[in-house]
């Protein structure tokens, strides 16, 4: 039977997963106009970084490279926040979409914080 932090995990994974979905089929509903391909690019890799980065976390040969995929998820995290706001300033609507990435910064900053208090 698997304890509450291993489902937790499993979980997070799953809405990471979930996340980088959702960025996809917003892409793919954005206009097919020129200016919105190299954002349409860019939001892709970093919303989908994330989840990778988390991912392969769990295989680090050490406690430090573990902690180095979890910074780079969050500064994925906060690049595909960048690319929400531009979107929002086109007009573009992400409030769901910025809500979900937020939330899973949250997660990432308490998890890097814990992860560096831990001795």
């Amino acid at each position: 039977m698997e304890n509450d932090k291993e489902k937790f995990k499993k979980q997070f994974i799953d809405r990471l997963i979930n996340h980088s979905i959702s960025i996809i089929n917003l892409t793919g509903e954005m206009p097919n106009q020129s200016k919105f391909w190299p954002i349409k690019d860019q939001i892709i890799r970093s919303a989908t970084s994330i989840g990778a980065n988390v991912v392969e976390a769990k295989s680090s040969s050490s406690k430090k490279d573990y902690i180095h995929f979890f910074e780079i998820a969050l500064k994925s995290a906060n690049e595909t926040e960048y690319w929400l706001l531009i979107l929002e300033k086109m007009n573009i609507p992400i409030q769901n979409f910025l809500k979900e990435n937020n939330e899973i910064s949250c997660i990432l900053a308490t998890s890097l914080l814990t992860l560096k208090n831990k001795k």
